[in-house]
């Protein structure tokens, strides 16, 4: 490696969704910044990321009953379903400005319009689900939802769904037709090759074996190329760690302090999906449904309509897996390494307090493909076991960490961690993730770049007009995001073209 090429201003660690957003910004921001990426794979978006690693929902709370608490009083907290709006509205502004500014282009092959629905069925629920809608339809971030509890609606809206559906309970739904389905290995890819026209070396199959502070404050990162097998080292004055469940073991080797006491605990997706067109052409919707009582909130059933490379297909699930691997295409043994003195406490106090979380996990490994398509079948009462295979997708570490409410809580978010100088950070958690990124990512910037920010607002407000802003306390700012991201997109409606 050349004396130029041994020290950069920025690394990125992970070629995914996380590091193709923060390039892109910090690209957009500074354009004469040196970029580094390290990616241990051979294309970006390999690993969350990618399209079949994921249930592709642009996660804006229309339909995940989980962002809505019912309160001991009847009442419906909807403050963390207005929280994940408003970040998805910043993404969305986000890639609007990408797009026009011919940054990347046909945004059709990776957002496309799909109805975001919720379904429920008991009174109980019923009755829940009509308080949510009275809540959220109120709310100008969730214009143009509906509710039904008539059978009929219900079999116009998911005829798949209702077809030879033999239950006498109630049930009901909610639909909001600005729902999106979002291939989110195609976007990071097509922002990596913006990234490689702007300069931006990228570097695939090389994989950063250890992370170490210099004396005078810069990161030195120990990389080896995996097909030549050849070590080398690179210093940087900024790392960000995008690595997916990659990114603990990196942020303990880092030694900051503020990333001591974390631990993870690695959970496998899987979905049954189902490829044929007469089955999948019944169904057009994002549909989620309640998860069982004493689950955890990754368990919420949904059947997805997904679109990739054109084609639509049908996910239902998440299934839970193990695996000791951090990442799909990681080692066996992640689980034992990332167990260290300093987060020992908190690794073996989440063993006891989350019995819950294991017993679910257990059932969960111990589930036949019969069992299953049983769950799918409290969807589409007339589901084949032929028509339908099980699909591997990703694998997430969930955050174990401490807090003022005890030790080794497991966390469902997404979390930045950085040292008190800003000069590296880490991502960790889930979802909603991708759905939120440019939010994270500003996060980031305002985190570990703060002497910039000031020059930097007018650019950020070019790219995110509601930067710095509430949309909750600006209606009419909503309307012309909404209006404006979704003509950009190719997302328009016929109820938001009527109300465009």
């Amino acid at each position: 490696m050349s004396n130029r090429q041994a020290k950069t201003d920025v690394i990125l660690i992970g070629a995914g969704i996380m590091s193709a957003t923060l390039g892109s910004l910090l690209k957009e921001l500074e354009p004469a910044l040196e970029i580094t990426v390290f990616e241990r794979l051979e294309i970006a978006g390999e690993e969350s990321t990618n399209e079949w690693n994921n249930a592709g929902t642009g996660h804006a709370a229309l339909c995940e009953l989980n962002y809505t608490v019912e309160q001991p009083d009847g009442s419906i907290d909807i403050s963390k379903a207005i929280k994940v709006n408003e970040q998805f509205q910043v993404t969305m502004q986000y890639w609007s400005y990408l797009v026009n500014s011919n940054l990347i282009r046909n945004p059709q092959d990776f957002i496309v319009p799909v109805p975001h629905m919720s379904f429920v069925q008991g009174e109980q629920n019923v009755k829940f689900l009509k308080k949510r809608f009275e809540a959220l339809s109120n709310n100008p971030l969730f214009q143009g939802m509906e509710f039904s509890d008539d059978p009929g609606k219900l079999m116009e809206w998911i005829p798949l769904m209702m077809k030879d559906r033999k239950s006498n309970e109630p049930m009901a739904a909610t639909r909001i037709e600005s729902g999106t389905d979002v291939n989110f290995g195609a976007l990071t890819r097509m922002l990596f090759d913006y990234l490689k026209s702007q300069n931006v070396n990228i570097r695939f199959k090389h994989h950063v074996e250890d992370i170490k502070r210099t004396r005078d404050g810069m990161w030195e990162l120990t990389v080896r190329n995996l097909n030549s097998g050849a070590v080398e080292s690179l210093t940087s004055k900024f790392v960000f760690i995008g690595a997916g469940g990659g990114s603990l073991p990196l942020l303990q080797k880092s030694g900051i302090p503020e990333g001591k006491g974390f631990g993870g605990f690695p959970v496998s997706g899987l979905f049954m999906a189902c490829h044929k067109p007469n089955i999948v052409a019944q169904h057009n919707a994002k549909v989620y449904g309640k998860a069982p009582i004493g689950a955890p909130p990754m368990s919420v059933p949904h059947l997805d309509t997904r679109v990739v490379d054109g084609k639509e297909s049908l996910f239902f699930g998440p299934f839970a897996g193990f695996s000791p691997k951090f990442l799909k295409h990681g080692s066996m043994l992640d689980l034992l390494y990332c167990v260290k003195l300093h987060n020992l406490a908190t690794m073996s106090a989440a063993g006891v307090k989350n019995y819950s979380l294991i017993k679910y996990l257990i059932n969960q490994l111990m589930l036949s493909k019969e069992d299953r398509m049983e769950a799918l079948r409290d969807f589409i009462p007339n589901a084949k076991s032929e028509d339908w295979e099980l699909l591997v997708t990703g694998q997430r570490v969930q955050i174990l960490k401490n807090t003022a409410e005890g030790k080794g809580l497991v966390q469902f978010g997404t979390e930045v961690i950085s040292s008190a100088d800003g000069s590296i950070a880490a991502l960790l958690g889930a979802s909603p993730g991708a759905s939120i990124v440019v939010t994270v990512m500003l996060e980031v910037l305002e985190k570990c770049f703060p002497q910039h920010i000031k020059a930097w607002e007018p650019k950020i407000k070019e790219m995110i007009p509601s930067y710095g802003m509430s949309l909750l306390k600006n209606p009419e700012l909503i309307h012309e995001i909404h209006t404006s991201t979704a003509r950009t997109l190719g997302l328009l409606g016929e109820k938001q073209a009527e109300l465009a």
